[in-house]
């Protein structure tokens, strides 16, 4: 176990786009690493980045609990989680299958809520945490275009305002980061005439936010739905 006084920084999907972005920035800024991704990716930064990997998804338990125990044993304490995934199943609304809606729901509830039971036990332990989720602009304006997604990222906010609630009195914070059209895919280049900055997001953009969120400059923060979306959500 590291005798390090180094914050520690757990990244699920942490092996390539935002989340890897993420990874960096954390990195720079004097974290140590502990990456989770479905490939190679996340242990090839992590050589890189001085930090730990261990490969897994996160709509499966037995993973999160692998690569919280690889934290807890190489550095034994954690201050930061980052909760990233991919893209759930898409299709028309009434075609996606109950195997698609339950992949969903691992993917981005269960396993916000799985990491929340392994990672606050430590948190409260020491006193403080910090947690952000990368979910989607489209959270709270729904598009047909991504059904599973919008329906559980929006669940994903509500439940981020609860755990903050229960938690803030012990200096444990959760937030969500609600990224727009983001470099980390190929869009279209029509795309961004719809964004009011008329541009594309950067993935460094997501990864400066994350940061600030985890940091203790943002230590009034919590329970929040963060847009990073060059001004693309309508509503105030």
């Amino acid at each position: 176990m590291s005798d390090n006084t180094k914050p520690v920084a757990l990244i699920t999907g942490g092996g390539r786009g935002m989340g890897e972005a993420i990874a960096r920035e954390l990195a720079a800024q004097g974290y140590l690493l502990a990456l989770m991704s479905p490939s190679d990716s996340c242990e090839k930064l992590a050589l890189e980045l001085g930090g730990v990997a261990s490969r897994g998804v996160a709509e499966k338990a037995e993973d999160l609990q692998a690569i919280f125990d690889l934290t807890m044993e190489t550095y034994g304490r954690i201050d930061a989680v980052v909760n990233h995934t991919g893209h759930p199943p898409k299709g028309d609304l009434l075609d996606i299958t109950d195997e698609m809606w339950t992949l969903g729901s691992d993917m981005m509830i269960l396993s916000l809520v799985r990491m929340a039971r392994l990672v606050t036990p430590v948190m409260l332990k020491q006193g403080k945490g910090a947690i952000v989720n990368i979910t989607t602009f489209a959270a709270y304006e729904p598009s047909l275009i991504f059904p599973v997604s919008c329906t559980y990222r929006a669940a994903a906010g509500a439940f981020t305002k609860l755990y903050s609630d229960r938690y803030a009195a012990d200096n444990i914070r959760m937030n969500c980061i609600l990224p727009g059209y983001i470099d980390s895919l190929n869009h279209k280049p029509e795309t961004a005439d719809k964004i009011p900055m008329k541009r594309i997001g950067h993935m460094e953009e997501i990864a400066k936010t994350a940061a600030f969120l985890l940091s203790d400059g943002a230590g009034y923060i919590t329970g929040q739905n963060i847009r990073v979306d060059g001004g693309v959500t309508r509503h105030v």
